[in-house]
């Protein structure tokens, strides 16, 4: 592979990661503005044309009337205020046709040119089949709040959103690993790597609670920090019935978890810098500072986490949050990847 086609390469993925994480600020703001079921059918090929007359937007209200959301919570919305809520759903759903047109039109140019090793074919593969699946998964929960309950599963947001984090921690991967670099274990038994696997496994618990969060807008109650009004574990976050329940679809609780988690990670992140600075064992000037990098976007993201809380999730807060979040997961990809393959 020539350094010409490693470069290509490398911009194909980051702009396909750049794309994702501009999705995710876009769905950030439907979520937010309530938008996400303003547009009741899924239609690929002509949903791509928004309403370009009167009588279009007067048919698409009409359909949306007839909706649960409609019906139970915004009845006698008036068609400019639809207009509003159409407008980011459309835009939610476009950006998401327009990645896959990114992905697929270098694709077939690379493959025709003969530029592509197996090793980022199958790449190219896992990416479409993961885009295909974020496809019928954004379809999957907005039919979650089509019926009877005109709102969205939080369980199937939680899985459209974590994949939506994994086509991007794949993508800056294989940015960074267009050689296909032969490289280190992925745990070594050494303490940092502990720390780090540990971080790891507490961030991706962390994202899902945030989506459950989101989901059952959990972020509208107990407005105080760091104690949930008098108490640190509100008592009604344990009166569901059977127990584990609680930890879901018990809306206390699941703030509570966000917080617990958030704090978790705080205390990890205090651990991998010690463990980074202050190790005996030689670490590379790459790790050193991706680890600085990781620590520093975790402590804004905790604090954002907190005044988003306090100020009752603001729109352009909340998306911050969101959109913090993901850049935080990427210099972690950055971070075990420069421990894997040390400069």
């Amino acid at each position: 592979m020539t350094a010409s086609t490693e470069r290509q390469l490398r911009i194909w993925y980051l702009s396909g990661a750049f794309l994702v994480f501009l999705i995710l600020i876009v769905g950030g703001i439907t979520r937010l503005t309530q938008s996400g079921l303003s547009i009741t059918e899924w239609n690929p090929v002509m949903g791509v044309i928004p309403p370009l007359s009167e009588s279009d937007w007067m048919s698409e209200f009409d359909k949306y009337r007839a909706s649960p959301e409609y019906q139970q919570i915004n009845k006698g919305m008036s068609l400019e205020d639809f207009k509003f809520i159409y407008f980011w759903e459309y835009i939610h759903r476009v950006f998401a046709r327009l990645i896959g047109i990114v992905f697929i039109v270098p694709f077939i140019w690379f493959w025709a040119k003969g530029k592509l090793d197996r090793v980022n074919k199958n790449r190219a593969f896992v990416l479409f089949g993961l885009g295909f699946l974020q496809g019928f998964m954004g379809w999957f929960m907005v039919m979650s709040g089509l019926n009877d309950v005109p709102y969205v599963s939080p369980y199937r947001l939680g899985m459209h959103l974590m994949l939506a984090f994994v086509i991007f921690g794949a993508c800056v991967w294989f940015a960074l690993d267009v050689r296909n670099r032969n490289l280190r274990p992925l745990f070594d038994g050494s303490s940092l790597n502990k720390w780090l696997a540990g971080f790891s496994v507490v961030l991706w618990l962390q994202i899902f609670w945030g989506a459950l969060v989101a989901g059952h807008k959990a972020g509208y109650i107990y407005n105080t920090f760091p104690k949930m009004y008098d108490n640190w574990i509100p008592p009604e976050a344990w009166r569901m019935d059977p127990f584990i329940i609680n930890f879901f679809d018990n809306i206390a609780m699941v703030q509570f978890m966000h917080r617990l988690l958030g704090t978790l990670l705080l205390v990890a992140a205090g651990m991998m810098l010690w463990k980074t600075w202050f190790s005996k064992v030689s670490l590379s000037r790459s790790i050193r500072k991706w680890m600085n990098v990781t620590v520093l976007l975790l402590a804004v993201q905790y604090l954002t986490g907190v005044f988003t809380l306090l100020w009752r999730v603001p729109v352009w807060l909340g998306v911050w949050h969101q959109a913090w979040a993901m850049l935080l997961f990427g210099a972690l990809i950055v971070l075990w990847y420069a421990r894997r393959y040390d400069r």
